[in-house]
């Protein structure tokens, strides 16, 4: 307190309370500490390879990378992967990330991108809720909502000839409970076709018509001037073979 010549703790009782500016404080040397964390982890994993600090959409790191990871392990002994999720952009560099799988367009500020794959949506319900509907019949369906994509329904709706008013969803913040919700008849869900390929598959969702082209693409981003970092390369290499 002394030296930064504010209070950060009062007394209640026997009790000392932090004040908001110790709390503010205490987040930025969290922060802190877990850069030097990250920087001694790839200090010490140097000579055995190196370690990669990536950042993955939740979705995307358990339906997609996931499942292909071991390949590139094993393709790349010595080199470790550190997840981390995030679901909108962030200053890499400050948090300590390598790289990060990032979704929409080739928008991230201070970085370099890499396409990875545009993205296609696809209608999934249980599949007693979506058998014979037409698309006015969706229309007055509970219709599953996620919070990062407001406009996907109206979007969609447009595009097969339907206007006018929609009926309200449930709201979820990611793919995975909203996807559940499909599963167990509580609405139609407008969804990345790769994150239902199993359920579609084991019979516990049914898709209304194809997968549609949607409004954006997958990138591996990373900041500029890390171009050469070998965890990174071998990565990027990696994925550019797929």
């Amino acid at each position: 307190e002394a030296q930064l010549g504010v209070q950060l703790f009062r007394r209640e009782g026997r009790r000392l309370v932090p004040s908001d500016a110790a709390e503010s404080f205490a987040r930025d040397v969290a922060r802190a500490l877990d850069l030097v964390s990250r920087g001694a982890q790839r200090v010490r994993s140097t000579s055995a390879g190196g370690t990669l600090a990536l950042a993955v959409l939740p979705g995307f790191g358990t339906r997609w990378l996931a499942p292909r990871l071991p390949a590139f392990l094993a393709a790349n002994p010595g080199v470790t992967i550190n997840m981390g999720t995030r679901l909108e952009p962030f200053d890499l560099e400050a948090e300590g990330f390598d790289a990060a799988i990032h979704f929409g367009r080739e928008s991230w500020p201070d970085a370099v991108h890499l396409k990875l794959f545009e993205e296609a949506l696809v209608v999934v319900a249980a599949p007693a809720r979506v058998a014979g509907l037409s698309v006015a019949g969706m229309a007055g369906q509970p219709l599953l909502q996620l919070e990062t994509r407001p406009g996907a329904w109206r979007d969609w709706f447009a595009g097969h000839g339907h206007q006018g008013a929609l009926p309200q969803g449930m709201l979820f913040d990611q793919f995975a409970p909203m996807i559940e919700a499909a599963v167990h008849g509580l609405g139609l869900a407008l969804v990345p076709e790769f994150l239902v390929r199993q359920g579609l598959a084991e019979g516990r969702l049914a898709a209304w018509g194809p997968p549609q082209p949607g409004v954006g693409a997958y990138w591996l981003v990373w900041p500029k001037g890390r171009d050469l970092y070998p965890p990174l390369q071998a990565f990027r290499g990696w994925l550019q073979r797929m």
